[in-house]
């Protein structure tokens, strides 16, 4: 906060760093005009709650007012009754301009909020089974004017799921439900029904009810060390973050190892998690791993900001791995090229014998983009050779070329033949020699090859698949 110039000298408590969003929602971000002192804010904003600081961004080589300012107030309902009242008002007899206030984006939100912002109207809530629409209304309605009231429903049943949500008129009216209702009701700010997380929030309640936790779940909604002028930061470093395969993790609630691997192993390829302790703070911290870099990169762009539980967002960044990421990203994209060629020539099959990954002579081997340390190359043995085991080959999302195929298997020795199934994702390998088909299915079963995932296992012996009951359609 380079350019945060406080002008909070009017002493009284001054909120920390990690403070700042604590309780949720309880800073409000004004636009004001330059020669507007704090005094005025302080005379203005003091009837609405207890101000514990006020401070005005200032340049930081001519120490001026830029026009913004920032209050925070000790609760929540007070920031958004500020918010309500004043957005839009004129401090000063002599002012021609109206100022502007939001709820501050907080450390892990992207905007500030206004009044009509979803976010801040609308509670989840834990309730007992028995409750109608009727009954949670009646509840809540001390708060403020409600705009609805739903109750989540079984939908093959109908039962209650003991789950509901309340949409109040005003921002402030959420605010006092969730502060001074009953802490039974576990009472949270509801995510915004296109963010699509209520069935996060329905799952988190759930597993409560069933595990019948003896603690109450800290809600906190902002976890992240981000710049508070980050919205307004063209240079935004972000975008020059280093790729990596390994994922650090950063909550305001701890977390376990079995809850940071079951978020993150919804993204294939996970290698391993580790959760870290910090005996100087309650943050939960972790590292998170993945087999290759394109499962990372979607993993972070999926989870960064989840709310787990709903109201906490968890932060994810990449963090170094020991590899290069120019190379990762490199072998990533030739892959997916080479995984297209694939698919053009296999949905072509006269262009085969045209086609090859290293050029356009025939003569040349096709090229192989893999992690996998393939042994080199061996002659294949001669087509009258005893066949000692068949491989049977599942390809995903589609077959490799057949030369590519047969230079994949025949490295492995004593490959007779390998073909494919038409119109199927798979094939077969018959080996001679059962030491080569094992060391076959060692090294390629569950690896990705030209950007084709391969499952590779014994085949069925012909007698065995003779006897399987022939399909009549």
């Amino acid at each position: 906060m380079d350019e945060a110039g406080s002008s909070a000298t009017g002493g009284g408590f001054r909120p920390g760093v990690d403070s700042l969003d604590e309780p949720p929602n309880s800073r409000i971000f004004l636009v004001i005009s330059k020669y507007t002192p704090e005094s005025v804010l302080r005379e203005r904003f003091s009837p609405f709650g207890d101000i514990q600081d006020i401070w005005v961004v200032r340049d930081k080589h001519t120490k001026e007012s830029k026009g913004i300012a920032f209050v925070k107030f000790a609760r929540s309902s007070q920031a958004c009754r500020a918010m309500e009242e004043m957005h839009g008002q004129c401090l000063g007899p002599n002012d021609t301009k109206p100022i502007k206030v939001f709820i501050a984006q907080s450390r892990s939100s992207g905007s500030h909020r206004d009044v009509e912002d979803e976010e801040l109207t609308r509670i989840f809530v834990m309730i007992p089974k028995s409750y109608t629409e009727e009954d949670l209304r009646e509840k809540f309605k001390v708060y403020g004017d409600i705009e609805y009231c739903s109750i989540i429903k079984n939908k093959v049943t109908g039962e209650s799921k003991g789950l509901g949500y309340v949409r109040y008129l005003k921002p402030s009216q959420a605010a006092q439900a969730i502060e001074n209702c009953d802490r039974s009701f576990r009472a949270i700010l509801a995510e915004p029904k296109n963010k699509a997380s209520e069935s996060s929030e329905q799952d988190y309640y759930s597993n409560m009810r069933q595990e019948a936790l003896g603690h109450e779940p800290r809600v906190n909604m902002f976890p992240f060390e981000q710049s508070e002028f980050s919205s307004f930061d063209k240079n935004d470093s972000r975008g020059q973050e280093a790729i990596s395969k390994r994922l650090s993790v950063v909550s305001r609630v701890p977390f376990t190892e079995e809850q940071l691997f079951s978020i993150f192993d919804i993204v294939p390829g996970l290698e391993y998690c580790e959760v870290q302790r910090d005996p100087y703070s309650n943050y939960g911290h972790g590292v998170v791993q993945y087999f290759n870099v394109a499962s990372a990169i979607y993993a972070k762009y999926k989870l960064h900001g989840f709310q787990y539980p709903p109201g906490n967002r968890i932060g994810v960044s990449f963090t170094d791995d020991g590899s290069n990421a120019t190379d990762l990203l490199r072998k990533m994209a030739t892959q997916m090229v080479a995984a297209q060629l694939a698919s053009v020539v296999w949905n072509n099959p006269s262009q085969q014998q045209f086609m090859q990954f290293g050029g356009s002579s025939g003569s040349q081997l096709p090229q192989i983009q893999t992690d996998v340390v393939l042994p080199s190359c061996k002659k294949k043995a001669p087509p009258e050779t005893p066949v000692k085991e068949r491989l049977f080959i599942v390809f995903n999302p589609h077959p490799l070329p057949l030369d590519v195929l047969e230079d994949i298997f025949c490295r492995f020795g004593n490959l007779i033949e390998v073909y494919l199934v038409s119109g199927k994702n798979v094939g077969y390998a018959k080996y001679a020699d059962r030491v080569s088909a094992n060391d076959a299915i060692a090294t390629l079963h569950g690896k990705i090859l030209n950007g084709v995932r391969l499952k590779v296992m014994l085949a069925d012996s012909p007698r065995e698949e003779s006897n399987k009951r022939q399909r009549t359609y």
